[in-house]
């Protein structure tokens, strides 16, 4: 088959759709499909308007000849990748991630509402750009030959959101590699690095680690340990890390973590997590999310709007017994999903929308 994947970032730049697009390219190259990506690459030093008629030529050279079309966003790689499809009369599948909209209103006004509670309490207070994105992906999502996501969760707020007909949406599971040999961690270190956008939460993730970190402190000083590093344990003062890298040297620390943190507004199918469950590394997780099931059992959640109980979980996570017996729940997680099996389901979805 021939076979375009629009995206709207590809490695070396980083993101959950990055990773998809770059994955599912060489796992359809390696089984003999010719697979072309259009990413946004030069075209993001142009304005917004030029970007976007970029971006529709674009995938016109490449996607001409395809048989089938992947798009892998509903907003910047969607409505000009939309548009050329309805050029060339093909029909395209739609592969959803994060919501877009959501992150943007939030980004505006500061409002912390949940994605759960969105389309049900804010669409009153979109701006006319929001309005237009609303719209636009409404279209995208009732006009795709399939809507794909990656949990249940989603699937019912965006059918209810969108008026999407169910019998149109699949749900193909986020990947998760096979579990890895767990490394000791490097000094209690807690990765937390995400976007630095408002819905991720991180003001309040750094202000309930500061927190953590001082109630820490003062109880090993009670016990006699002071300074960076208590000699006689080998525990050292425990660290967030938020810094972002390219997904290979990202991975690399994760293994040699002490432990993931996400604590956002609300998370659907979060790729750390499961890069997390792969490795054998405890997590603390926003219980808004649409994965609860796939990780029940290892998962230490914790509401996104508490500061003082995710302070709470990173004081008692950061206690070596206490992480020891989390990384034996982990390492008890079942839940494995390949590039391969994603591959093959999406192929199999295109075989049904063409009966």
């Amino acid at each position: 088959m021939r076979i375009l994947i629009a995206t709207s970032v590809y490695p070396p730049d980083i993101g959950g759709s990055a990773q998809y697009a770059r994955n599912l390219y060489e796992t359809w190259k390696s089984q003999g499909h010719e697979v072309v990506v259009a990413a946004y690459t030069w075209e993001w030093a142009m304005p917004p308007i030029l970007r976007h008629i970029l971006y529709f030529g674009k995938i016109l050279r490449k996607g001409w000849n395809a048989d089938h079309v992947l798009l892998l966003d509903t907003w910047t790689a969607a409505v000009p990748t939309v548009a050329a499809c309805k050029l060339m009369n093909k029909r395209y599948l739609v592969r959803t991630s994060s919501d877009f909209l959501w992150e943007r209103y939030i980004d505006r006004t500061g409002d912390n509402v949940l994605l759960k509670d969105f389309y049900s309490t804010s669409l009153g207070r979109l701006s006319d750009r929001e309005k237009l994105m609303f719209v636009a992906a409404q279209k995208i999502l009732r006009n795709a030959a399939r809507v794909v996501f990656s949990t249940e969760w989603q699937k019912k707020i965006f059918e209810v959101a969108y008026g999407l007909d169910p019998q149109k949406s699949a749900i193909v599971e986020n990947f998760c590699a096979d579990k890895t040999e767990s490394c000791p961690p490097e000094g209690r270190v807690f990765i937390g690095g995400t976007r630095f956008i408002k819905s991720k939460n991180q003001e309040a993730l750094i202000e309930a680690f500061e927190q953590a970190r001082g109630e820490l402190a003062n109880l090993e000083k009670k016990e006699g340990r002071a300074g960076d590093e208590d000699v006689s344990s080998g525990l050292a003062v425990i660290r967030l890390d938020t810094t972002k890298a390219t997904y290979d040297m990202f991975i690399e620390r994760l293994h040699r973590a002490w432990a993931v943190i996400l604590v956002s507004l609300s998370e659907i199918s979060p790729n750390i997590i499961f890069d997390a469950v792969s490795a054998g590394v405890p997590f603390i997780l926003t219980k808004e999310n649409g994965i609860s099931e796939k990780v029940k059992g290892a998962a230490i959640l914790v509401d996104p709007l508490n500061k003082s109980e995710i302070a709470e979980k990173i004081h008692w996570l950061s206690d070596p017994k206490n992480r020891e017996a989390q990384v034996e729940k982990v390492r008890r997680v079942s839940y494995a999903h390949s590039w391969k099996e994603i591959g093959d389901e999406i192929m199999e979805l295109w075989k049904k929308s063409d009966r």
